[in-house]
């Protein structure tokens, strides 16, 4: 048996296998506070390219950057019975205003707040609040916002990247004149989302529509991208929600239209978080390390100078410069291509499996023979650690947009064949519940389903199984007859799955 640079391995313990694979690539710890990380500067570096990409795809559509409070007055939160619910139990509140030190030498809260301010779990009304001073008119509609932010959320039981109490994300903010507007936006916010997903991620998620239980709270309707990770459980990738009018009521955004009439806007929300890390590391990571798509990684090449000490060692420098230098200026997908130059003072194989554990793309070591040959040993991350091909410099400059796609490419491929391996189409109530017997998720679970809620909570009470959603027309390879396997009533295809 092989030995692997992570354990253990996925098949013998895929949690803990996950946090080793962010420990060895050091992408993130926990802090002294609790439930809440540290990013450090390789995890934050793929987060900077995820935010730099879904910016630029946002300023495409015509949405503009703001940035609104952290603090949302409990009296406002409170406008939306739903919504105020929905994240009461999640929720961080602030009642002091300072501290003072007490006769045990030890500082206490002091000077209570007249009232009491929640830490931002979303920004629903205190954007809605803003809107309805800057909406008077259907000229000021629509009115397209983004904010790159963090919000909180007392989570109990915290993992990284995937569920801490303080998470970084991006949420989108739309008000528009007519319900059509405003679904149509829903609908484009979830399409960007899926894009970029499976084209920048390599993650080949579902988009969907969640039923009513597992909408956002204050939502008419919320459409989720759904993906499976490498042990069959789902994870929620990003949301966008059509709010209808329940917001702008409770907030008072009104416009008159162009007959003069006085009218509520409609509104819409959307949002990805740092959990799409959490994604990207299940879905395509291996028991050597993470994994990562060429087009999020925070550098795609290393070149790793064999030194020995000896005259020598200036012609390998050189030779890893000018291959920097050249690869630095061919355009890779709106960046150049992102080159690293390793030259601690290290064992040559420790600093090459530091690389293979922190997933980058492509390693090139450089050795006095190489410079002699004019040719570099190539290693792709998507293949074995041992295994490399040589290219001239020339080979690999020209070479090298292809290259990285062709790995892009390869890490989708192989996703979209687990999951699709995995998706299973259940005829019957007694099949369903055999299928998700037992601690593990083998994967996601089509049927006919009628809708009914109260069935919702028990199945996911007995068997930790929720409705991930109702897929899009055409986004599966699948058909499903339309009675319920639970009622027999006339139902539609759901997806269901274990969820993170």
């Amino acid at each position: 048996m092989s030995q692997t640079a992570i354990t253990p391995t996925r098949a013998a313990n895929f949690p803990e296998w996950y946090q080793q694979v962010i420990k060895a690539a050091d992408m993130a710890e926990n802090s002294s506070v609790r439930g809440c990380m540290i990013i450090k500067p390789w995890g934050y570096g793929l987060w900077e390219t995820i935010q730099r990409i879904l910016d630029r795809r946002f300023k495409e559509t015509g949405h503009k950057n703001a940035y609104f409070p952290l603090f949302i007055p409990l009296s406002l939160l409170s406008k939306e019975a739903e919504h105020v619910d929905g994240f009461a139990t999640e929720s961080a509140v602030v009642t002091h205003h300072r501290l003072k030190k007490g006769a045990d030498g030890k500082l206490h809260p002091d000077g209570e707040l007249e009232e009491p301010l929640v830490v931002r779990p979303t920004s629903e009304m205190i954007i809605m609040e803003a809107y309805a001073r800057w909406v008077q008119s259907y000229r000021d509609l629509p009115l397209l916002i983004n904010q790159w932010a963090n919000v909180v959320r007392w989570e109990m039981r915290t993992r990284l990247f995937l569920r801490t109490a303080e998470f970084l994300w991006q949420e989108g903010h739309t008000a528009h004149a007519t319900a059509e507007e405003a679904e149509t936006e829903t609908l484009t916010m979830l399409d960007v989302y899926a894009d970029f997903m499976r084209n920048c991620m390599a993650m080949p998620v579902i988009k969907g529509r969640k039923t009513p239980a597992e909408r956002f709270p204050g939502a008419e309707e919320t459409y989720t991208v759904e993906a499976m990770m490498q042990d069959g459980k789902a994870l929620q990738a990003g949301t966008s929600h059509f709010l209808g009018q329940n917001f702008a009521k409770a907030a008072g955004i009104q416009f008159l239209d162009k007959d003069g009439q006085q009218k509520h806007v409609w509104t819409t929300s959307w949002g990805v978080s740092t959990r799409m890390i959490g994604g990207l590391i299940m879905t395509h990571s291996d028991d050597d390390g993470l994994v990562l798509p060429p087009r999020v990684a925070p550098s795609h090449v290393v070149l790793l100078p064999i030194l020995k000490g000896g005259e020598a060692d200036a012609a390998v420098l050189k030779m890893c410069d000018d291959i920097k230098a050249r690869l630095s200026q061919v355009a890779y997908h709106g960046r150049v291509v992102e080159v690293e130059i390793d030259t601690r003072e290290m064992n040559a194989g420790e600093r090459k499996w530091e690389w293979v554990k922190k997933g980058i793309p492509l390693r090139i070591e450089v050795g006095p023979k190489d410079v002699e040959s004019g040719k570099v040993p190539v290693s792709r991350r998507d293949r074995d650690a041992k295994d490399k091909t040589f290219a001239a410099v020339d080979e690999l400059v020209g070479g090298i947009v292809a290259l990285l796609d062709d790995i892009q490419s390869s890490l989708y491929q192989r996703a979209l064949a687990l999951r699709d391996e995995r998706l299973q189409v259940i005829t019957s109530e007694d099949d369903f519940r055999a299928y998700f017997a037992g601690e593990g998720a083998k994967g996601f679970a089509l049927c006919a389903w009628a809708g009914d809620e109260a069935l919702e909570k028990q199945l996911k009470s007995e068997l930790q199984v929720t409705t991930r959603c109702l897929p899009l027309a055409g986004e599966l390879p699948h058909e499903v007859g339309g009675t319920c396997i639970f009622t027999g009533k006339p139902g539609e295809l759901v997806v269901f799955g274990k969820a993170y």
